[in-house]
C-alpha cells in the first residue's frame, strides 16, 4: 500500500484511518479467517542442504546435484519446499563449523547436515570431527532448527580402531540430540561403477537419484502432513 503524502500528525492519522478501513473490509469478506489458516498451512518450508562436494554436486550439472534432485522429488510428492545448496567441495567439519553462522543467517526451517567425508579421507582424528559436528548441532538446536543428520562411514584402510571411532560419531550425536539419522550418504551407491564418476568417490546423476530415493522419505516424514 502506498503511503499518503504529507507530514506531521495529519498524515499519520489519515494512514491509520485508511488502514483500519481496509482491515475492517477484509474481515467482513466471507471466509477471511479461514483463508489465514490456509495461507499458513501452505507456507513454504525452507531447507538448507549443508555439506561438502557430495551435497554441492561435484562433477554433475547443477540440475543433477543432490539438493536439486531432492527438491524435485519432494515437490512432486506434494510438498511446498525450497532447498538451498550450501555444499562446498573439499569442506571438512572444521570448515563447516567456521561458515555455519553465515549459512544459518537465512533462517532455514530444516538443515540436512552432511559433513565428515573429507575428515575421514584425510585421516582426521574422529574426536575432532565429532566435536565440530556436536558444536554445529548445538547451534542449530538452540536456534530451533530441525536437522536430518546424514552420516558417513570410514573404510578399513585407516585400521579397525579408526573405523570404529569414526563410524560411531553419527549414531552417538543423533541419539544425543534426538534427531533423525541417515547413517550413510552413499548407501546403495558406494563401489557401484555404474552409479559413480570415474574417481570412484562421487556419485553420477544416476547415483544421486538412488540417494534421493532413499533420503526423500525421511525428509517428507520431517515435513509431516504438509502434502496436499
Amino acid at each position: 500500500m502506498r503511503p499518503v503524502r504529507g507530514y506531521g500528525r495529519r498524515s499519520i492519522f489519515v494512514n491509520r484511518r485508511a488502514a483500519l478501513a481496509l482491515i475492517a473490509l477484509w474481515l467482513a469478506l466471507p471466509g477471511a479467517i479461514g483463508d489465514v489458516g490456509a495461507a499458513r498451512a501452505g507456507t513454504t518450508t525452507n531447507i538448507l542442504a549443508f555439506g561438502d562436494s557430495l551435497t554441492a554436486g561435484f562433477g554433475v550439472a547443477p540440475s543433477d546435484a543432490f539438493p536439486t534432485q531432492l527438491a524435485a522429488r519432494v515437490k512432486a510428492d506434494g510438498y511446498d519446499v525450497e532447498i538451498a545448496n550450501a555444499g562446498v567441495s573439499g569442506d571438512t567439519t572444521s570448515g563447516g563449523l567456521a561458515r555455519l553462522d553465515w549459512a544459518l543467517a537465512a533462517h532455514p526451517d530444516i538443515v540436512l547436515l552432511e559433513l565428515g567425508a573429507n575428515d575421514m579421507l584425510r585421516g582426521t582424528d574422529p574426536a575432532l570431527a565429532k566435536k565440530n559436528l556436536d558444536a554445529m548441532l548445538a547451534r542449530m538446536t538452540a536456534a530451533h532448527i530441525r536437522v536430518l543428520l546424514i552420516g558417513m562411514k570410514a573404510p578399513r584402510n585407516w585400521g579397525d580402531e579408526y573405523k570404529k571411532a569414526f563410524d560411531e560419531i553419527y549414531p552417538a550425536l543423533a541419539a544425543k540430540y534426538k534427531i533423525p539419522l541417515y547413517p550413510f550418504f552413499l548407501d546403495g551407491v558406494a563401489f557401484d561403477l555404474k552409479l559413480n564418476q570415474a574417481d570412484g568417490l562421487h556419485p553420477n546423476k544416476a547415483g544421486v537419484a538412488v540417494i534421493v530415493a532413499r533420503i526423500a522419505p525421511l525428509v517428507e516424514r520431517m515435513l509431516g502432513k504438509q502434502a496436499g
